[in-house]
C-alpha cells in the first residue's frame, strides 16, 4: 500500500496483483495484499504443478546473494498447490465479491481444460483473459510448436469467448511473445520472467523490456491497446472502484 497510490497518481495504467505468491506461502498469505488492495486484476493460477528453478544452478557461476542457491534448490521438492477448492475460493472472494477480474495463468495443456471446466460451471464469465505460459520446468516447454498446441487447444475450448497472452520464462521470452502477437495474441514481459534485455545483456529496469517489444511490436504494425482500451476489452470495473 506504499506503492499502489503512487502508481495510481502517477499513470492510468492496469494493476494486476499476484494471488501467486512465493514458495511455501498459505492460500491466506496469497490471497492477503489483493483482498485488501481490491485491484481491477489478479492473476489466478489453474492448477498444481511442479514449479522447478533449480536447472539454472547449473548456468550461473556466481551469485550475488547468499540466499539465491537455496532458493533454486528448494524448488526441486516445491509443489504449487492451487487446487479446485483453492480456485473456487479466490474466483469468490475476489470476484464474486470485490468484481475482480483474473489473469488466468494456464502452464499446461491440463490447466486450459480446468478453466474450461469452471467456464461451464459458471463461475467465470468471459471474457476469458488467458496466459498461456512457456518454458518453466514442470509445465509445457518453450518451442513454437507447444505455443501452437495451446492456441488451438484455447481455441477449440472457448471459441471467442477468451482473449489471449503469451509469458515466455528466461530467454524464450521475446521470441515467443512476438510469434504469439504475429498470431494475434497479447504479450507479458517483465523481470519476473526474464532477467535479460538480450543475450547476455542484463535488463536494468521492466521498462527497458517493455520498451523493446513495443518497439519490435510497433515495427511489425501491431497496434499497442491503451489503458482504456484495454478495460473495456477485459471487462474491468474501473480504477475509481479498486481499494487504494
Amino acid at each position: 500500500m506504499r506503492f499502489l497510490p503512487e502508481i495510481k497518481r502517477g499513470t492510468d495504467a492496469i494493476v494486476n496483483i499476484s494471488t501467486g505468491g512465493g514458495q511455501r506461502m498459505t492460500l491466506e498469505e496469497r490471497l492477503a495484499a489483493a483482498l485488501r488492495a481490491k485491484p481491477e486484476m489478479c492473476s489466478l493460477n489453474m492448477g498444481s504443478m511442479n514449479f522447478g528453478l533449480y536447472p539454472v544452478l547449473n548456468r550461473v557461476k556466481e551469485f550475488r546473494y547468499e540466499w539465491e542457491p537455496r532458493y533454486l534448490e528448494g524448488s526441486r521438492d516445491f509443489i504449487f498447490k492451487n487446487t479446485f477448492t483453492d480456485i473456487e475460493r479466490i474466483l469468490r472472494e475476489l470476484g464474486e465479491t470485490h468484481g475482480v477480474r483474473f489473469e488466468f495463468e494456464c502452464y499446461d495443456v491440463g490447466h486450459l481444460y480446468t478453466l474450461a471446466h469452471f467456464l461451464d460451471r459458471g463461475l467465470v464469465q468471459p471474457p476469458l483473459f488467458v496466459q498461456t505460459i512457456f518454458g518453466i520446468l514442470g509445465g509445457i516447454g518453450p518451442e513454437p510448436e507447444d505455443l501452437l498446441h495451446m492456441r488451438r487447444t484455447a481455441d477449440r475450448l472457448f471459441g471467442d469467448a477468451y482473449l489471449w497472452s503469451i509469458l515466455g520464462a528466461g530467454r524464450h521470452q521475446l521470441n515467443l511473445v512476438t510469434m504469439g502477437a504475429i498470431m494475434g495474441g497479447n504479450v507479458r514481459v517483465g523481470l519476473e520472467d526474464s532477467v535479460y534485455l538480450g543475450k547476455g545483456e542484463l535488463a536494468t529496469t521492466n521498462a527497458a523490456l517493455v520498451s523493446k517489444i513495443r518497439r519490435i511490436l510497433a515495427e511489425l504494425s501491431i497496434e499497442i491497446a491503451t489503458p482504456d482500451e484495454a478495460r473495456a476489452m477485459l471487462g474491468l470495473k474501473g480504477s475509481a472502484k479498486v481499494g487504494f
